[in-house]
């Protein structure tokens, strides 16, 4: 039996977390779409990981592969690595040879779109690490896979006919002199950035990654490779990055992402068929509050300075830009929609914790828009901005001993705590299988681990 994990929101939901605790049954652990733009954290006894780019079962020792679907950026790709070496771990991981690179000048183009944009006040509110430049490259056959980067003939001729148009675009568009200084960014503060627009450069330095990328044989099919890895029995947990509201076809477009984080991205972005990824259940990651690293509509925000106070009670700050989290109230709306895009089986909520000790808690059941009462998120970012929110009011609960609450399980939550979640669980006609009250990998309470086939215990 396998699973997948989906973040049901904005992102930002905690889906490191809940893979990491119901990959304690699985034996290989997939990214199938994303790059170094998402933020996975780990923490186990005290010890935090931060992850961008690996799949987070390699914190405990499975096999971890980035699918096709992924877009990926060496420099981040081999650091993470040799950083879990150095705390004691050994991740095993392997890497798609259908998976894109993302290249130096992929990084300064999304820094100067993001820059444009934003003279229009259209800015997507980006991490500014080029999965944007890198998938439209994907999208117009020009971009390089990881497999051509094996292949010095194939690398030549792809990087010879794509970083020209890189320079075209970053002059003509962008003002951008590529010989010259580079804008402020996260591009111009990389270690390739002087040379993003060489091709002899970006080629030595692809080619100095290929060789470790043989050296350390980690290139497959991923499509192939997980099909063996099904045959042999192995269990599979398919990970998604970001959350379905920023789904390039699903979300709230344009203040998306540039890949499928939905249930369906796993088949595309991996190669495995239907079948292998509906073999077990689908798990949304719901976090108990909403958060958001990025621009777009929120109806559900709080006012600047009753976000400010909560900002501060729950570290909220990106993992990967550390921009300040914009800080909402639990939208059952956007759930609603996520719940029909992947079909979920399972829920696991997290931050419960979070919400303890709150003088007032308000969940949104619905919007009102145009005069009528609408239940799930519109088709258009500009009718998701018109619509005011409409909250049941339910009752909060003290903060408390949550170690002790989640070595207790779930029967210990506090009575209200697990009626918000029931609640949430009954609008949505999905159990709960999980619900997290602190960071820690000890911190989850499972009801239920798909990947165990285990049995519901209690109601809902």
């Amino acid at each position: 039996m396998n699973a997948t994990v989906i973040g049901s929101q904005l992102g930002d939901e905690g889906k490191g977390a809940v893979v990491d605790v119901l990959g304690s049954e699985a034996d290989v652990v997939v990214r199938y779409q994303g790059g170094d733009n998402a933020g996975h954290t780990v923490t186990h006894r005290g010890e935090e990981y931060r992850l961008r780019l690996l799949p987070s079962g390699v914190v405990r020792g499975k096999l971890g592969v980035l699918g096709n679907g992924c877009a990926v950026n060496f420099g981040t790709l081999f650091d993470e690595v040799d950083r879990l070496r150095e705390r004691g771990l050994d991740p095993d991981v392997r890497v798609s040879g259908r998976a894109h690179v993302v290249l130096p000048s992929h990084r300064v183009l999304d820094g100067a779109s993001e820059s444009a944009r934003s003279d229009d006040d259209l800015a997507v509110g980006t991490t500014g690490n080029g999965m944007g430049p890198a998938y439209e490259d994907k999208a117009g056959r020009r971009g390089v896979r990881i497999a051509e980067v094996l292949r010095p003939d194939a690398l030549r001729e792809r990087l010879e006919y794509t970083i020209p148009r890189h320079r075209e675009l970053a002059d003509a568009v962008y003002g951008i002199d590529p010989d010259g200084a580079l804008p402020d960014g996260p591009a111009a503060d990389s270690d390739d950035a002087a040379d993003a627009f060489d091709v002899d450069a970006v080629f030595e330095r692809l080619r100095s990654f290929g060789d470790r990328l043989a050296a350390d044989d980690v290139v497959v099919d991923a499509g192939p490779f997980l099909a063996e890895r099904q045959r042999e029995g192995a269990t599979i947990l398919f990970e998604s990055a970001q959350g379905t509201q920023i789904d390039l076809d699903h979300g709230n477009y344009p203040y998306v992402t540039s890949s499928n984080p939905t249930a369906g991205g796993a088949v595309v972005g991996t190669g495995v068929g239907p079948e292998t990824v509906a073999d077990g259940a689908v798990v949304g990651v719901v976090k108990a509050y909403l958060s958001r690293v990025g621009c777009g509509p929120m109806p559900t925000e709080l006012d600047a300075e009753a976000a400010t106070v909560f900002r501060e009670r729950v570290d909220g700050f990106g993992t990967v830009t550390e921009r300040p989290r914009r800080i909402g109230w639990l939208d059952l709306p956007v759930l609603r929609t996520a719940t029909r895009v992947n079909g979920f089986s399972g829920l696991a909520f997290t931050h419960v914790d979070s919400l303890g000790g709150l003088d007032e808690l308000r969940v949104c059941t619905g919007y009102e828009l145009d005069g009528e009462r609408v239940r799930q998120v519109p088709m258009t970012s500009a009718a998701w901005r018109q619509c005011t929110p409409e909250y049941e009011q339910l009752e909060p609960w003290p903060d408390c001993d949550w170690e002790a609450v989640a070595a207790d399980g779930y029967d210990a939550l506090p009575e209200n705590a697990r009626t918000f979640v029931e609640f949430v669980s009954d609008d949505l006609g999905v159990p709960v299988v999980a619900v997290g009250v602190g960071p820690d990998r000890e911190a989850t309470v499972v009801r239920r681990n798909p990947l165990a086939d285990e049995p519901l215990s209690g109601a809902n």
